[in-house]
């Protein structure tokens, strides 16, 4: 089990603050989300720089708006900044934004989707990328002015906000994983934890990460949380992709599924996603009222995490490399 957490914050010195108590909390990874006021690429290379020992991922990047020749140029950067802690998480977005914010044609999702592996996958293994598909075009010689390409060392993990089928079957064939979000324990276990770990068996990659966001605060004040959950995360409720995973949960609002309550209550309510089939879970900041409540959320995964590595002996291997 690894645990995430999201930072954020109204300038990058919050956003710092914030990762270092992550940190020090034990959190495993950090993750930031992409929206219209800065990239979570760039931010992520700024963090990792700053915060050493920790994972740093994007939770997700949409695709529509960048070419992947451009996201992969971004995120070997990051990696670099990091020290070979990146995770580049990607997704397909919303179809309004893409389509009202960017003017950009929402067409042929699962074939982009699918276009879009083939060239970060080719350019994180060897450096070069020949793709010509029905939505892209990407050409990178394999030589370059320098010498030949090569790829990204240590390999950056490539992960996909999927959680219907078709997305699905494309993560586990081309990718190392998805980061599926309000996707119940149910939808994990009947749905998407089967789908992913079939397309990738029958592939012949790995056995994919399921890195399971999830909103949930440790706090005294129950009732005062459910309703700050049930303002931050309303909109989501409108969205299909998320529509479609909160009706086959059986959830009405997204809040239904945010885990809010005492250590003992979010702690269970993280093991039934654990065993579900989740590798990962992600804490949204969706439901945090106050800054106690961020932070005892925050050691409370940050000691399961500690638990896991002492169950598979992985804080030995922490130690001896300098990390927690």
């Amino acid at each position: 089990m690894h645990t995430g957490a999201t930072p954020v914050g109204d300038t990058l010195r919050v956003i710092l603050e914030r990762a270092h108590e992550a940190a020090e909390a034990g959190v495993d990874t950090v993750w930031f989300s992409q929206g219209l006021d800065i990239d979570a690429i760039t931010v992520s290379a700024l963090v990792g720089r700053e915060v050493p020992g920790i994972g740093i991922g994007t939770a997700a990047v949409p695709m529509y708006q960048r070419h992947p020749l451009v996201t992969a140029a971004q995120a070997r950067t990051a990696q670099i900044a990091t020290d070979g802690r990146f995770l580049l998480g990607i997704g397909l977005g919303n179809r309004a934004v893409v389509e009202d914010a960017f003017g950009v044609p929402f067409e042929r999702p699962i074939r982009h989707l699918r276009d879009y592996l083939r060239v970060l996958r080719s350019v994180f293994e060897t450096g070069a990328a020949d793709v010509q598909g029905p939505t892209v075009t990407a050409r990178l010689p394999t030589t370059s002015p320098t010498g030949p390409r090569t790829g990204v060392t240590p390999a950056i993990p490539l992960l996909v906000a999927a959680m219907g089928p078709q997305a699905l079957r494309a993560a586990g064939e081309l990718a190392d994983g998805t980061l599926p979000y309000l996707a119940g324990p149910r939808t994990l276990a009947e749905s998407i934890v089967p789908t992913i770990v079939g397309a990738a068996r029958a592939a012949g990659r790995p056995a994919p990460t399921i890195a399971v966001g999830v909103p949930a605060a440790v706090t005294a004040d129950v009732a005062g949380t459910r309703a700050h959950a049930e303002r931050t995360l309303a909109a989501y409720g409108n969205v299909p992709s998320y529509r479609a995973v909160l009706d086959a949960e059986g959830a009405i609002h997204p809040a239904d599924l945010a885990l809010i309550g005492d250590e003992d209550a979010v702690a269970a309510g993280i093991r039934r996603y654990l065993d579900a089939g989740a590798t990962d879970v992600r804490i949204s900041p969706a439901a945090f009222r106050t800054d106690d409540d961020r932070l005892r959320t925050w050691r409370l995964v940050g000691e399961l995490a500690r638990r896991a590595r002492t169950a598979t002996g992985a804080d030995t291997e922490r130690e001896q490399a300098g990390i927690g």
